[in-house]
């Protein structure tokens, strides 16, 4: 992946972010991937992979703070609607970026995204 913005939008990779559903992956330095997604309920749609912004800059102004659980529940519900099959909550939490955490599980949040 590298750095930068990938987007799927309008139903392919390289649409335009505000064709719902859309997804929205911005990797900075391999270290942090915000993914933004729509639709999404009320208060959802962001989350994180490798670290959250808060933790990796000792910040808690880089980010608002995540529900890890119902991000990962209404990110399963999203991939379904773009056609994808066997997503379950319980696999997306597993790749999303915890609170406090010293390491993700990848080195590079680019690994944690093509899972």
């Amino acid at each position: 992946m590298g750095n930068g913005t990938f987007v799927y939008g309008g139903g392919a990779w390289g649409g335009d972010a505000a064709d719902e559903p859309s997804l929205s992956i911005e990797v900075q330095d391999g270290d942090i991937a915000t993914v933004d997604y729509r639709p999404a309920p009320e208060g959802l749609g962001r989350f994180y992979l490798g670290f959250q912004p808060r933790d990796f800059f000792d910040d808690p102004a880089e980010s608002a703070p995540v529900d890890l659980a119902a991000e990962a529940e209404a990110f399963a519900e999203w991939a379904l609607l773009v056609g994808a099959v066997d997503v379950e909550a319980k696999h997306v939490r597993r790749l999303l970026a915890e609170a406090h955490v010293d390491e993700p599980v990848d080195t590079f949040v680019e690994e944690t995204a093509q899972r």
